[in-house]
């Protein structure tokens, strides 16, 4: 009686096996029938769906003369500051389009701009190797720190304002050896970082002029740097024309990780509004987005 019933058990597993088999094959069979075309062939066969914002222009701000090269929005979400290929720096008011600041440099080609996180200085530089912060008001004291990447510079030079006030610079000090590429202020009114054409970025003191930490590890020249969105985070990003981005730790002066995903210069370099990733854009025609980045406190 057992071995009967061992054998009827058996041939039961047997047969329910055959009929797992049956039904795989049953589903692949159905799955490759349903499979008449690949995902790249039909996109190209999609309609492009319309988009379900509807961008359009609400204010041209006219007044630059030539190529405008660097732009940022005040944290007032209200101002914005614009650098030319003219030589000039223009304060406009994006609400109502009027400029309430014009600067002239002594230089075309101011390549980068950036407002101050009080609204109180903007910061620019561009081939002449300075970056330079103006005060915004309207006082003939107005200062202007400057800081020099030539290493005999006076500290008298000068700019001057749309009204024709002369404003002396406060400090100039040794920095890069080539044009500034972007500016940006550190999370405060008192420590700005730089990127240059000299193939390093730079962090410094806004009111001393002195250099705090210098970033070393690009080949070629660095086209853009971006720091964390965490108002007290330690870590930026630059992006060069040695096709490299790199994560830097403004704490120790180290890079903390590289990546090399495009085939020609990065120009811009993003990060994500969590600060969990970045994307680059490069003169490839790419943005790429990095897979992954190494869990640090920032």
């Amino acid at each position: 009686m057992a071995s009967e019933k061992n054998l009827t058990r058996f041939d039961t597993l047997e047969n329910l096996r055959k009929e797992a088999e049956q039904l795989r094959n049953k589903l692949q069979a159905d799955r490759k029938n349903l499979n008449d075309a690949e995902l790249f062939v039909m996109g190209k066969k999609a309609e492009a769906s319309s988009p379900t914002i509807q961008v359009r222009c609400r204010r041209i701000l006219k007044g630059h003369a030539s190529k405008v090269l660097d732009m940022d929005w005040s944290l007032d979400r209200r101002r914005i500051v614009s650098s030319s290929q003219d030589g000039k720096i223009l304060v406009w008011d994006g609400f109502n389009t009027n400029k309430e600041q014009a600067i002239s440099l002594p230089t075309t080609w101011v390549n980068a701009c950036a407002f101050a996180p009080s609204g109180s200085c903007i910061a620019c530089g561009g081939l002449d190797n300075k970056c330079s912060v103006f005060p915004l008001n309207s006082s003939s004291n107005s200062s202007v720190t400057s800081v020099s990447t030539k290493q005999n510079v006076t500290p008298s030079s000068q700019a001057e304002s749309s009204t024709g006030t002369i404003m002396q610079q406060r400090k100039v000090v040794a920095m890069h050896t080539s044009y500034i590429s972007a500016c940006m202020f550190a999370h405060s009114d008192y420590q700005i970082l730089t990127a240059s054409g000299d193939s390093t970025c730079a962090l410094w003191d806004v009111e001393s002029g002195q250099l705090l930490q210098s970033f070393h590890g690009h080949q070629s020249d660095v086209m853009d740097a971006a720091l964390s969105p965490c108002e007290t985070g330690n870590l930026f990003i630059s992006g060069g024309c040695d096709q490299n981005a790199c994560v830097w730790d403004m704490r120790t002066a180290k890079c903390i990780q590289s990546f090399q995903t495009h085939n020609s210069d990065i120009n811009t370099v993003k990060w994500f509004p969590t600060g969990e990733a970045f994307a680059t854009g490069s003169d490839d025609g790419t943005i790429n987005i990095p897979k992954k980045l190494t869990r640090i406190t920032s």
